[in-house]
């Protein structure tokens, strides 16, 4: 059975969406800003490929004889956040954007957690993870009392030191919370947010972990599943889908952790879809507005790809993209409604221009038609325009 790698670089946007503005994002352009603000990224694999096609790029010419098509996609569905991305990738449009909470959670929610997990919370406040910790930390310690915080995104965070709240008792209590935010409260992801050290030195751990709404509708993951060919997941997209349509789950720590375990993967001879999220890029360095940092990961997993490529057999197909933008160099920590990043490789793919696609599900739908599946997807097979 051939294989389809699909790798979504999380956040990993390319240039602000006509409706921008509407969500505050005017200027944002998550890889080109990036690449202004260091003087030029470093990117030749990458740029072989024909990265630097795509839009402008410093430091990533674009190429006349590509290795793979390549284009931009926009999404249909409203909002920026993770699961709306990669729901839109694997074939599901939202028609209204998940609820977001500026000002906090209403009072009878946060009662009703307080009740059920028996003791008060901290926070219920819009902030940034690591500033919240900062400023909560030391009265968590005290108290013993969870630190609620939310976003511009539609999440319920959960912060909690690992040696006051076993990191155990912070996933029950995300359950609990992901229980009680149903219907009009039914934000996408309840996160647990789990943190070490002293005050004045907290630090995040990899223990996170995402609780999300299942998906709404039928996924490419789900045909795929029903199909009996097989779905294995690296990194936290099995937390995207609460599992469904799954057939195997690989933990990451990281983005290199991801990468390496996804040639692993090659090496033996996975089948079916691999489905990769290298969540670095937004966890660590697009929400901290550190792009310093985003520049060097990029970098590295440029180096990382070589590796990659050298695994895939004559009929395997390469999907690079991302889920939406976090651009680091704007003053704002949260998610950018951007275009995202297109890339197809494989030894039967053309390197041409496949323009800008109209929804995330053409990725859906090239995958149904990759493994000839019904092509039931509200999206259009990018395939049958590259292939050889």
């Amino acid at each position: 059975m051939k294989r389809f790698i699909l790798i979504v670089l999380d956040s990993v946007g390319v240039g602000e969406l006509p409706d921008a503005h509407l969500y505050g994002d005017q200027g944002s352009n998550t890889l080109g800003n990036i690449a202004e603000a260091v003087n030029g990224l470093d990117l030749p694999n990458l740029q072989q490929l024909g990265l630097g096609n795509i839009i402008t790029i410093k430091g990533v010419a674009p190429t006349s004889q590509p290795q793979a098509a390549w284009g931009k996609m926009a999404p249909v569905s409203p909002g920026k956040d993770t699961t709306t991305g990669h729901w839109e990738l694997a074939g599901i449009q939202l028609k209204r954007p998940f609820p977001t909470f500026p000002t906090g959670f209403p009072d009878s929610l946060i009662q009703a957690f307080t009740e059920k997990i028996g003791r008060d919370i901290l926070g219920n406040v819009v902030a940034s993870g690591t500033e919240i910790i900062a400023q909560l930390g030391s009265k968590h310690i005290e108290t013993g009392f969870p630190i609620v915080y939310t976003s511009a995104d539609s999440v319920f965070q959960i912060a909690a030191h690992e040696e006051i709240v076993p990191v155990a008792q912070l996933y029950e209590w995300c359950l609990i919370a992901r229980q009680l935010l149903q219907d009009e409260l039914a934000v996408a992801r309840v996160i647990a947010r789990p943190f070490i050290g002293q005050p004045g030195n907290f630090v995040r751990t990899a223990n996170r972990r995402d609780f999300s709404l299942p998906p709404i509708g039928y996924t490419v993951l789900d045909q795929l599943t029903e199909y009996q060919i097989p779905v294995t997941a690296v990194g936290k997209i099995s937390d995207i889908f609460v599992g469904r349509g799954i057939s195997q789950s690989v933990a990451a720590k990281d983005n290199q952790e991801t990468i390496m375990n996804t040639i692993h993967l090659l090496k033996q001879e996975t089948k079916g879809l691999i489905f990769a999220n290298c969540v670095d890029f937004d966890m660590l360095w697009g929400h901290r507005n550190d792009y310093q940092s985003y520049a060097h990961g990029l970098m590295d997993f440029d180096g990382w790809l070589p590796n990659l490529l050298a695994e895939l057999k004559s009929e395997d197909v390469l999907v690079i993209v991302a889920d939406h933008g976090c651009d680091p160099t704007t003053p704002s920590t949260d998610h950018s409604r951007e275009y995202v990043p297109l890339l197809v490789y494989g030894s039967q793919i053309k390197g041409i221009n496949l323009g800008v696609r109209n929804t995330f599900a053409d990725v859906a739908q090239s995958i149904a038609a990759f493994f000839g599946l019904p092509e039931i997807f509200p999206g259009t097979n990018f395939l049958a325009e590259c292939k050889e």
